[in-house]
């Protein structure tokens, strides 16, 4: 699931990325454009209401390449992105 909340004030938006957290098996980055594809930096985090995430606040108009990348090496992507192409999740804020 992704979730965007443009703050027009300020010309960012905060975009969060969340995955049912009994669907993750371990520990699971976000990794993309936004942080220069460096696994760690943005680790989704258990919260009470059942999923883990994680966000991040970017200029509006960025588009942003990203994956998920799980335990053991595993990537993939999000379906609810903008689209999905071979290097990844798209979406635009």
């Amino acid at each position: 699931m992704l979730k965007k909340s443009r703050a027009a004030k300020s010309g960012t938006c905060t975009l969060t990325f969340a995955l049912p957290t009994p669907s993750l098996d371990g520990p699971v980055s976000v990794v993309g454009t936004f942080n220069d594809w460096v696994p760690g930096t943005h680790v989704l985090r258990k919260r009470s209401n059942g999923m883990s995430s994680a966000s991040v606040t970017v200029p509006l108009g960025t588009t942003l390449t990203f994956r998920y990348l799980g335990d053991g090496g595993k990537w993939f992507d999000d379906i609810d992105a903008d689209r999905v192409t071979v290097d990844g999740s798209v979406v635009t804020v």
